[in-house]
């Protein structure tokens, strides 16, 4: 392996970095400048802004923030907190199977749960089926 290699970041760890940056700052718009302060802070490495900015407008191709003018450029924020955003990837993967596949997707997703992740699934689901449900078993 490369010295190059061995120092680069995982995949997906800047845009990760981007993403807590944007929750961090609870609302307020951030502008690639303010995301590239926040992160050469959290990461101690200066990145170039062009970086940031590539990044923010990957995100943004993606659905995962919003831009509104700024100057001449954009300020950002999240489209979701970080649990929609992990659940909204989880839903795109399973909307990439086929539809005969989806079943046998879904079994393979819950067969690999872990006996605590298993009985949150189940209670979560057993919550929405009681919401589903009123007074005397009517569906509503």
């Amino acid at each position: 392996m490369s010295d190059a290699n061995a120092s680069r970041r995982p995949s997906g760890e800047l845009e990760a970095g981007v993403l807590a940056a944007l929750w961090a700052a609870a609302g307020r718009a951030l502008t690639p400048a303010d995301v590239q302060r926040d992160l050469d802070a959290a990461l101690g490495s200066t990145l170039a802004r062009t970086t940031v900015t590539t990044i923010l407008a990957r995100l943004h191709e993606k659905g995962s923030v919003s831009r509104t003018r700024s100057g001449r450029g954009y300020a950002y924020l999240p489209v979701q907190d970080s649990p929609g955003l992990a659940a909204r990837r989880m839903r795109s993967e399973l909307d990439k199977s086929d539809a005969d596949d989806r079943g046998r997707v879904l079994a393979r997703f819950v067969s690999e749960l872990g006996p605590d992740d298993e009985a949150l699934l189940r209670s979560l689901l057993g919550a929405t089926t009681d919401e589903a449900v009123g007074p005397g078993g009517a569906a509503r």
